[in-house]
């Protein structure tokens, strides 16, 4: 029996209980929601609600199931179909990089990236496996399944829960939830842009490659940098609507509306099991370099697949527990 909580000590108690599991809430949340900002909104809703609730949950289920149940909850109310995010490419045809449209959307319909830190952990089997779920490919792949769908997905084929734990979880049927899981596996079969290279661990020919790509990058050595390009790169900038494809456009694009790219700094970090770098442009006072993306990239064959620059640093940027400035010499200001 679970004692009152009325106290500050057993309050402080109940946190702690609680605490362990953020984590993997959030990684679960974030699947859910395709954001990391709404993601930690929901772990702490699901806390707080599970820390007021605590006394009368009295142990009659694991609290490991009881806190997703609620998280479950808390994640249907806040993804509405409706509502779903997505990348350019999800939304547009691809655009010319000589007369780009630089359009914006707001934040919520996009896909947005997350530190790896805030959702990977474990033993190394189950660490490959949420590299691979919190690819922003996969991510945007499941917002298009209806919302409990996407939760019975998570939970069977990411969590490895069996039919008969996710029904529990979901107050449904056995029947129910392998009728859903069927139907989202189509949805995701038929869109095919969850597929694609599983997300490793980088081994010392993909250091190679990255470190080849950052002294591109910052010397601005665009025959360089496309020599680094699949054929089929992509590009993607959220919040603009504009997304190019191909290695000839995105030559274009460095050589003509990216060149104010030119004598940025790229600061390594991890994001979505993917490399990552929170990208620093030249400060417009010309001392030192201020935040303009965190950058992800899809590795594929040997070769870079695709460019993702989030360009909403001022959320982003203390996210990533990265600085909001580089001075001259190059070192956080």
């Amino acid at each position: 029996m679970v004692k009152n909580v009325s106290t500050t000590t057993d309050r402080d108690t109940v946190a702690d209980q609680l605490e362990p599991f953020r984590r993997e809430l959030t990684a679960y949340c974030y699947r859910m929601l395709g954001s990391a900002f709404e993601a930690e909104d929901a772990v702490q809703e699901t806390l707080l609600r599970a820390w007021s609730k605590f006394e009368g949950f009295q142990g009659r289920s694991q609290l490991r199931t009881w806190l997703y149940r609620i998280a479950t909850n808390v994640c249907l109310d806040m993804a509405p179909a409706p509502q779903r995010r997505a990348r350019p490419m999800d939304l547009f045809s691809p655009g010319s990089a000589t007369a780009p449209n630089l359009a914006q959307l707001e934040e919520n319909v996009w896909v947005g990236p997350i530190p790896d830190e805030r959702v990977l952990a474990g033993d190394p089997a189950e660490v490959a496996v949420g590299r691979e779920s919190i690819r922003l490919a996969f991510i945007a792949a499941l917002q298009k399944l209806a919302p409990r769908q996407r939760a019975v997905l998570i939970l069977r084929e990411v969590l490895a829960w069996s039919a008969a734990e996710t029904a529990e979880l979901l107050d449904s049927s056995v029947a129910s939830v392998n009728s859903a899981l069927q139907r989202a596996r189509a949805t995701l079969a038929e869109d095919g842009s969850a597929s694609g290279e599983t997300a490793k661990p980088l081994d010392d020919e993909q250091r190679e490659f990255l470190a080849k790509y950052v002294k591109a990058f910052e010397a601005f050595d665009i025959d360089g940098l496309t020599a680094l390009l699949r054929a089929d790169v992509s590009l993607n900038m959220p919040p603009f609507q504009l997304w190019l494809q191909g290695a000839e456009e995105l030559r274009a694009w460095w050589n003509g509306a990216g060149g104010g790219c030119r004598g940025s700094r790229l600061l390594p970090i991890e994001a979505n099991g993917m490399p990552a770098f929170a990208q620093y442009r030249v400060a417009e006072d010309g001392d030192g370099w201020t935040p303009w993306a965190i950058m992800v990239l899809e590795i594929r064959d040997g070769r870079l697949a695709g460019i993702g620059s989030y360009l909403d640093t001022e959320r982003l940027f203390p996210l990533f527990d990265v600085p909001a400035r580089l001075g001259a010499d190059g070192t956080p200001a």
